[in-house]
């Protein structure tokens, strides 16, 4: 047999990404539609995939390896709702199977894409097993058998496509997530060959204006790299070296102590932040961080030991949730869930050591999990069912108590 030399280029990648968002555009008011993956699941799914792909507008990198590590990095910190988290791990894990290659082989693209299923089958819980999950094994016995077969990555995902297509048959009812997992995968193949038109992708590449009432993916560009340096004796007043930075970076504090100023970034552009800060001074202690992977915060001289942080729908409930006894909000909702950049940028504000994280809803939960894994110790998770049970949980907080002891005591409080 004459074996498949087909290559996958970082081009390929980028099109296949935005495929992919380009179907969800599509489609998203469908799967809104359909039961099994929490509220409004094709909106979440859609702004997870707007986060993966603004990384595509503007990097030199060519590599499949370095792309797909991007695209990953981008959709774990930008991930909404439980689908938004679910599609965010496939990434992650492609990315995984990806790493340090310039172009890939049909059968190692392939190999990544089962790795991909696999992270996203980890994130859930396997009883009871969802459709999403059973489409998703499918899916990955198809392309394990076209990779073994070594044909090209067209046909992988074909064949992963129709094996899907026969777990589905077998589902009682139409499921939002069978339905998403086939959408991604359509998207794919229709971005790998080109067949596509998308004005909110265009504009996402910077090809041109989006079309009034398209979702636009702009708004869901995440900074994913923590920066933390000091300069000593800067050129320049403090507040006017962090209105520089603002251009490049969604968080910025800087902070005086002696002759050092301490800054601390959040960006999706750690080198710009660099060339920008070269020029005032000496630097120091250069950290740059990655917080859509697992790490841990370096903390300066937190206001409290331990706070309660927690989803507030609009400024009259985050009042409430302030009065109540809750340090610190972030907006979001069962229609437009928090995402994961939402909850770390909040936790890495240096306002407590560490914090017990409060969901009211179950479209959360995957997403305060997906925080606790990027964070460990950091935070502990208060996941209540409703509205009711979480101000049990807030009155059952004792500021003197560790956040593990309270998070202990809260879901008591709470009947969990």
């Amino acid at each position: 047999m004459v074996g498949n030399k087909e290559v996958i280029t970082g081009s390929d990648f980028k099109r296949m990404v935005t495929g992919a968002y380009s179907e969800f555009l599509l489609e998203y008011e469908n799967i809104n539609e359909l039961d099994g993956a929490g509220e409004l699941p094709g909106t979440h799914i859609l702004h997870t995939l707007g986060a993966a792909v603004m990384p595509l507008s503007d990097t030199t990198d060519d590599s499949i390896g370095g792309l797909a590590r991007r695209v990953a990095s981008a959709a774990v910190f930008g991930a909404r709702g439980s689908a938004g988290v679910v599609l965010a791990q496939m990434f992650r894990g492609l990315g995984k199977g990806l790493s340090g290659k310039y172009n890939a082989t049909s059968s190692e693209f392939g190999k990544a894409f089962q790795y991909g299923i696999l992270y996203a089958q980890r994130v859930i819980p396997e009883q009871p097993e969802r459709p999403i999950i059973t489409i998703a094994r499918a899916v990955a016995k198809g392309a394990y058998h076209a990779v073994r077969a070594n044909v090209p990555i067209v046909e992988i995902l074909q064949a992963a496509i129709e094996a899907g297509d026969q777990a589905l048959e077998k589902l009682d009812k139409p499921d939002a997530g069978a339905k998403i997992m086939f959408t991604f995968l359509s998207g794919c193949l229709k971005g790998l060959d080109g067949n596509f038109v998308s004005p909110a992708v265009s504009l996402s590449l910077g090809l041109g204006a989006g079309q009034p009432g398209l979702p636009d993916p702009r708004e869901d560009l995440v900074q994913p790299y923590c920066v933390r340096f000091t300069v000593r004796n800067p050129k320049g007043k403090v507040t006017e070296l962090q209105h520089q930075l603002k251009e490049y970076a969604d968080f910025v504090s800087a902070e005086r102590r002696g002759g050092l100023v301490y800054f601390h970034i959040h960006t999706d552009r750690p080198g710009k932040v660099i060339d920008q800060a070269i020029g005032w001074g000496p630097l120091h202690s250069m950290h740059v961080t990655n917080m859509s992977e697992s790490h841990v915060i370096e903390q300066h001289e937190a206001e409290m030991p331990v706070a309660m942080l927690a989803v507030a729908e609009n400024t009259v409930q985050a009042r409430q949730l302030h009065d109540a006894g809750i340090h610190t909000t972030v907006v979001g909702s069962e229609e437009f869930c928090p995402s994961v950049a939402d909850v770390v940028n909040a936790v890495h504000s240096d306002l407590a050591d560490a914090y017990v994280l409060i969901a009211w809803s179950r479209d959360f939960r995957l997403v305060f999990r997906q925080v606790k894994r990027l964070l460990g110790g950091r935070v502990e998770l208060v996941l209540c069912e409703n509205k009711s049970q979480q101000a049990q949980a807030i009155k059952a907080f004792n500021p003197h108590r560790s956040a593990a002891e309270n998070a202990r005591d809260m879901l008591r409080a709470a009947g969990l």
